[in-house]
């Protein structure tokens, strides 16, 4: 049986051990140079941080990681810096270096992990604006932080992570801008009891922020990022209503992450509407598997749920694998696993209950706003194909809109913008969220090189 995982993120290598543990020898993939995931991303060789210094209290996490990936690669078919661009029943499309093969596989753990999810604000296109995820990697990878006085707006645990991070290594933190009012997390307090450690390093990681005299404000509205050849500040509402300025020369955007989701897509998952996260995810069951036979999923790509599930999800996925193969699995682990993904299930619902996603702030950015940053179109374009007569070209879902305004078509195949797109255009047609739909995933899932494709 070939078997293939790909990605190699905390599930990825959780999965990988359990199937190497049962003595197969998987096709490994992964698309960065090295393994350990967005969450433990390795910095490059010579780099002299520390774990402890790199992944601060996830240090010791991290390096174990570390070291079971480094210890599995010579057990399998490692391939990483490698792309799979496309999945069709029983075969992978990748490419490495300029060059295309098909890999074909009898069983696939898909874990895929997670990217930022970016409200699109008036003035994020300008230089000095990112995602927090490419601020994190910024500054894990490089070493360097995206700017001397960086805005971290946003919401979710993410936020406080990435500006914590920025504080320890004596980056300049200008202010954390959360839109979260307080009182929507004291609420939620009650049910993020089954996460207590996590719960325990992010309320210490607030802590240490509000203690260096860090500039917070909870409940706050984004209003622009201001600048013409860079970031020169940024406008921003309170709770009670107020305006203000924040002077600053770089911010990172971010409302949590979302699914990479395509690849499940393209092998034939359903996706579903999950209300309490406000994200479509591909259906599966506990344990990983999917309606398509032989796929199973694990990790962020499922559905979000933090480096720690995506470990457990990772060796219950390939336990899965095993046991619908008729191969000898681990029961009492796979029960083991059953027990704390039931307890982490409950601490993510809370955690959505405590971060929910701002649709309005979506649904409601000025028509100017740059929607589409791969396309340049603007939320008003968007607005005016949903409002148009059915002659003169409606839009009434997103995949339409997508062909009257070309919104979604560029790079990055809407994975940036898609989301938020959705908003508005659920909102201009006084109708909900599930029912404008969500951007097709569509082969390749990131850009090739042409001669690639002609080969």
């Amino acid at each position: 049986m070939t078997v293939a995982v790909i990605g190699a993120g905390p599930a990825g290598v959780r999965a990988v051990a359990q199937l190497v543990r049962a003595g197969q020898r998987p096709v490994w993939i992964d698309e960065a140079p090295d393994g350990g995931g967005r969450i433990y991303q390795r910095p490059p060789a010579g780099f002299t941080r520390t774990p402890k210094a790199l992944y601060g209290l996830e240090g010791g996490r991290a390096a174990a990681l570390h070291a079971t990936l480094d210890a599995l690669k010579p057990q399998v078919d490692w391939r990483p810096e490698t792309l799979v661009w496309n999945i069709q029943a029983g075969r992978l499309d990748t490419i490495r270096d300029g060059q295309v093969e098909e890999v074909a596989f009898d069983a696939a753990i898909l874990c895929t992990g997670a990217m930022d999810r970016v409200i699109p604000v008036p003035g994020w296109t300008l230089p000095g604006v990112t995602a927090m995820g490419a601020a994190q990697i910024a500054l894990k990878v490089q070493g360097c932080a995206i700017g001397r006085r960086v805005a971290f707006v946003g919401s979710g645990p993410l936020l406080w992570l990435v500006a914590y991070q920025y504080m320890k290594a004596g980056a300049g933190v200008a202010a954390v801008i959360d839109t979260t009012p307080w009182h929507a997390k004291l609420h939620a307090l009650a049910g993020l009891r089954d996460g207590a450690a996590t719960l325990a390093k992010g309320a210490w990681y607030v802590a240490r922020l509000r203690a260096a005299g860090i500039f917070v404000r909870e409940g706050a509205t984004p209003l622009a990022i201001e600048g013409e050849d860079g970031v020169t500040g940024l406008r921003w509402r309170d709770a009670s209503g107020a305006e203000h300025r924040l002077a600053c020369d770089a911010v990172a955007l971010g409302w949590g992450v979302r699914p990479e989701a395509q690849l499940a897509e393209l092998a034939g998952v359903p996706m579903r509407f999950d209300t309490p996260s406000h994200l479509w995810v591909p259906e599966r069951d506990a344990a990983g598997r999917t309606a398509v036979p032989g796929i199973y999923l694990a990790g962020d790509g499922a559905g979000i749920g933090g480096a720690d599930v995506a470990e457990l999800a990772g060796a219950r996925a390939a336990l899965a694998l095993l046991e619908d193969a008729g191969q000898p699995a681990d029961a009492a682990l796979a029960r083991q696993l059953d027990q704390r993904l039931r307890a982490q299930a409950r601490f993510r619902a809370a955690l959505d209950r405590a971060f929910p996603f701002p649709a309005r702030l979506a649904a409601e950015m000025p028509d100017e706003t740059i929607l589409c940053r791969c396309e340049a179109v603007r939320a008003g374009e968007l607005r005016h194909a949903a409002r148009a007569d059915v002659a003169t070209g409606a839009a009434p879902e997103v995949n339409r809109a997508k062909a009257f305004t070309r919104i979604g078509m560029g790079r990055c195949q809407g994975r940036v913008c898609g989301a938020a797109a959705a908003e508005v255009l659920a909102d201009a047609l006084g109708c909900s969220v599930t029912q404008v739909g969500r951007l097709r995933g569509q082969a390749p899932v990131k850009p090739l090189p042409m001669p690639a494709l002609a080969r």
